[in-house]
């Protein structure tokens, strides 16, 4: 059966590192186009070298392209203020859009959380690289302990992160915090980055603080370790940095959340996470990109899948 085409607007870090994965890793996806806003970037310029329709005039000129009729699925790695406008477009195209920027507009989707509940949805949202590093952990949690308060900090090297994410740093608190909420299970959720600037650049890192009721440590522990183990099977640098981390609060040592009523005691679990790139398009110590670039070629691939079923049916 014949590739399901597709495209990619963005020809940042976060598009190039996609454009080399849909080249080198995916069995179901061509790509076709790489569209952009800037001539000289280095991923329109790699994009042409590699045979790959290239496009300087973003939206407007992938629309304009003698095979954007044959596209099926178009990712959007762009920003989210951008998003809004390239959704409209694709969508009186009738495309399926695959959402790499933080804006939301479609549903939150986690691959090894709930990666076959929006394979139908025109929109697909992957929500931000620190979700996709940090929101399995809080889900494998909640499934055996309701999670009453999520909080995550997301470090990144700075030179990982392009002109895209640093426009959309408020996208990513609000929309990660979000997701915590509504994919991961938690109660309440928060989410922090950091962009790093040390040199040499350091690897991703995550940290994930999950409190619940007094808990079934070793419970807690397997369903961290399995969450962990379906990661690595699309992420293979994802891991633990560490064993988990549990701390009991007593009443006589309670917790005060801003933005929740009352004083917290129960168990805090502090879990530390490394992510390290496939290293396709920059180093490795970009795992935000490759997360995130991972997460939603894996979606793309089973949405092609059910497409490609579609035609043979």
């Amino acid at each position: 059966m014949s590739k399901v085409k597709v495209a990619i607007i963005g020809s940042g870090n976060i598009g190039s590192d996609l454009m080399i994965k849909v080249l080198k890793v995916s069995s179901v996806l061509e790509l076709c186009a790489l569209a952009g806003i800037d001539p000289e970037s280095d991923g329109l310029q790699r994009a042409e070298k590699l045979g790959i329709s290239v496009t300087a005039q973003g939206i407007d000129g992938l629309v304009k392209m003698a095979v954007f009729p044959e596209i099926d699925i178009v990712f959007d790695a762009t920003s989210a203020a951008a998003h809004n406008k390239h959704n409209e477009v694709l969508q009186s195209h009738g495309k399926r859009v695959i959402d790499l920027t933080p804006s939301g507009i479609g549903p939150y989707t986690i691959p090894p959380v709930n990666g076959d509940a929006n394979l139908d949805a025109p929109n697909v949202s992957m929500v931000t690289c620190g979700a996709q590093a940090t929101i399995p952990i809080i889900a494998a949690v909640n499934r055996v302990m309701p999670v009453h308060y999520g909080e995550i900090v997301a470090s990144i090297a700075s030179k990982s992160a392009g002109p895209g994410t640093r426009v959309n740093i408020d996208e990513f608190t609000q929309t990660t915090s979000h997701a915590i909420e509504t994919v991961g299970g938690a109660r309440c959720g928060k989410a922090i980055i950091v962009l790093n600037p040390a040199e040499p650049p350091l690897i991703m890192r995550d940290t994930v603080y999950c409190l619940t009721d007094l808990a079934d440590q070793q419970a807690i522990i397997a369903s961290i370790e399995a969450m962990v183990e379906e990661v690595q099977g699309y992420v293979p640098g994802y891991r633990l940095k560490q064993a988990v981390q549990f701390e009991e609060l007593g009443s006589a040592t309670p917790f005060r959340i801003p933005g929740m009523e009352g004083e917290f005691s129960g168990t805090k679990i502090s879990v530390f996470l490394e992510v390290e790139g496939a290293a396709h398009y920059l180093p490795a110590y970009a795992g935000n990109l490759d997360i995130m670039t991972s997460a939603a070629l894996k979606t793309a691939e089973k949405i092609a899948l059910r497409i490609q079923e579609g035609v043979a049916a």
